[in-house]
């Protein structure tokens, strides 16, 4: 059912719900180009928007002895939207923890009775086993994984653990695509947390990084022809004032040339670095939603990681956020867990792609009211999916599977001034010609204001889309501060309860591109859309050739979904049994609990996921974060 509007638009929210009205002076005119120009980012990876999981949480997310259906559903809905998986980044604080032990045959890690590392934590006192791997080849054929290894262990047997390690992840992910490794998490925290002594900075760091990557593609990586290009150095909470930046490390010699190998090639893959928007405990001042939702903050706790960018743009290695959230450690009630986080997070990744960052992994541990789902019952709470995954759901359809979209950032012009810092807008390009405009308008509205106010948007585009139809697709929820009912493209995720998608509005709303090339729209406060000119987000096709293109930036071991335009049979996540062995294009896999998120929290220590919580001191991570100023609000 279409409904085709010349004049003025009511949203989804606004039909369901609340009224909205357009005050007078509320408006905003857009100027999009037909094809990029200026600022604008490489062909957006299907898998971009993706998950980063604590370790010691992964068991939550993926199930134990059985799968967890409502993490699979939610991820296999992303994959149907993209053609492709998203991106799975398998590290964090606890990678540093964590020694693999083959005859650990449990659905959890258990502690080290024997552990003997350094650290306030012991290095060595998280025990893994074949489980471990068996439950990550649960993922989509072909999930793309970033697996973190454990530097932070320094006893004499270090090399001999970590390739062991190494050896196993190589061995055992027959249903995923392993692409990268990295070799420690956030070392320039290591003199805080007790995992090094004495001189700790860039220099040592890149000599014992460099020491470890020779090893593991001298022992495991070159027996199968990879070459050594296979690793993520840095993996940093902050580089702010520390001798972790991408420069320092290439003046330290941390893109020195691997031995051993016929190539000039480096260690590097690409680079790897971390932020959180905000950090309880480290950042020095208090945050609301308002705050939050005035989305110009993002760009200006970002500037640093912006320089890192470019640092990395005068590298021949991409960028990648490996680990990126709203609020670290786990989230703050009332503001990461409403719909005002699902904007933000629409918002981020549009402009991290705009900065070609290549790949933003959401960092997720289980008990975190920022992760897109709470996997597993916990506070007396079933497990349920935030508003923030509707954002992932809008996001995967605004690029589409074609492995040819673009995004650009709009130029907003002048602006109300009650709307300043709250509107952001982009361009989103298709085979190099305009496709989509993508409007978010954060102003907060929420649930309690039963008339909401509403941004009246004049879009001019060039007379050859004259006569054209804008089709609407909506991210909206009774309010800023819902915690429930989003939806997205008439679609929501909470209802079903167990994360498959359920139509809720099947209507297809237009507006006709005048023949003056005019449109106008309202977007409702605290509301994002998308226009796309010609017909709803959602559809299309991949384009095989720049799929494999995309698919062909780095190595990987392992198999390659059909979607990403290189030949493969394979099927969804979420079953089967047994993992199998070597490296070849295996078609189905078999089938975290923790003590800390990142430098604090508690994460759940049992295999039910809610008892035998144990608290972790973390004042000491803190004391190092708020040194370097990790985030600048």
């Amino acid at each position: 059912m279409a409904i085709s509007i010349i004049t003025g638009l009511l949203s989804v929210a606004s039909l369901v719900t609340a009224q909205h009205t357009t005050q007078q002076g509320n408006s905003i005119n857009l100027r999009p180009q037909a094809s990029p120009s200026g600022r604008f980012s490489d062909f957006i990876d299907p898998s971009f928007a993706g998950f980063g999981i604590e370790p010691s949480n992964l068991f939550s997310f993926t199930g134990y002895d059985k799968p967890n259906q409502l993490s699979f559903n939610l991820i296999d809905t992303l994959t149907n939207y993209t053609g492709a998986p998203p991106h799975i980044r398998l590290g964090g604080n606890t990678q540093d923890y964590m020694i693999y032990d083959e005859g650990q045959n449990q659905y959890t890690w258990i502690n080290n009775p024997n552990a003997t590392g350094q650290g306030a934590l012991a290095t060595d006192h998280m025990l893994i086993g074949p489980k471990f791997l068996e439950v990550v080849n649960r993922f989509p054929y072909g999930t793309p994984v970033t697996w973190g290894l454990n530097l932070a262990y320094n006893d004499p047997d270090y090399m001999d653990r970590l390739t062991t390690m190494a050896q196993q992840v190589v061995d055992n992910l027959p249903n995923v695509k392993l692409v990268s490794l990295e070799i420690g998490n956030e070392p320039d925290l290591y003199l805080g947390n007790g995992f090094r002594t004495g001189e700790w900075g860039g220099r040592v760091y890149a000599q014992q990084w460099l020491a470890r990557a020779q090893t593991v593609y001298d022992r495991v990586l070159k027996p199968l022809n990879i070459t050594p290009n296979f690793f993520e150095p840095g993996a940093t909470a902050s580089t702010i004032g520390t001798s972790f930046q991408i420069s320092d490390m290439i003046e330290l010699g941390i893109t020195a040339t691997a031995n051993n190998t016929d190539s000039t090639s480096t260690f590097i893959s690409s680079w790897n670095q971390h932020d959180y928007y905000y950090f309880v405990g480290v950042t020095r001042s208090p945050l609301t939603l308002r705050e939050f939702m005035t989305l110009q903050t993002t760009n200006v706790q970002f500037r640093a990681w912006e320089e890192q960018i470019d640092q990395a743009g005068d590298t021949p290695y991409p960028y990648a956020l490996r680990e990126m959230c709203s609020v670290g450690p786990i989230g703050m009630d009332g503001i990461t867990n409403t719909f005002g986080g699902a904007l933000w997070t629409l918002n981020f990744f549009m402009y991290a792609a705009t900065l070609n960052i290549t790949t933003v992994q959401m960092h997720m541990t289980d008990n975190s009211n920022a992760s897109a789902w709470q996997p597993l019952e916990m506070y007396g709470r079933q497990a349920f999916v935030r508003p923030s995954y509707s954002a992932y759901a809008a996001f995967a359809q605004i690029i589409g599977p074609s492995c040819k979209t673009q995004i650009a950032p709009l130029d907003l012009g002048p602006q109300p001034s009650s709307y300043q810092g709250k509107i952001k807008t982009y361009s989103i390009y298709e085979a190099s010609q305009l496709s989509t405009i993508v409007i978010i308008n954060a102003q907060m509205a929420n649930v309690s204001q039963q008339t909401k106010g509403s941004l009246s948007v004049t879009i001019t585009l060039p007379t050859s889309f004259a006569g054209q139809d804008l089709h609407l697709s909506y991210l909206t929820a009774p309010g800023a501060d819902a915690t429930a009912d989003t939806v997205w493209n008439g679609t929501s995720y909470e209802r079903s309860g167990d994360g498959t998608p359920e139509t809720i509005d099947q209507t297809d709303r237009t507006v006709r591109i005048g023949q003056d090339g005019t449109a106008t729209l309202q977007v409702r406060d605290s509301e994002a859309l998308a226009a796309k000119i010609g017909s709803r987000v959602g559809g299309g096709e991949p384009d095989r050739t720049a799929c494999a293109a995309i698919a062909a930036r780095s190595q990987a071991i392992g198999p390659t979904p059909v979607t990403s335009g290189v030949d493969g049979e394979g099927g969804n996540g979420g079953s089967g049994s047994g993992s199998g062995s070597g490296t070849g294009t295996g078609t189905s896999g078999g089938n975290g609990d923790g003590t800390q998120s990142r430098t604090g929290g508690s994460a759940s220590g049992t295999p039910t996921g809610a008892a035998g919580r144990r608290a972790v001191t973390w004042s000491s991570f803190v004391a190092v974060l708020a040194g370097v100023g990790m985030v600048l609000l």
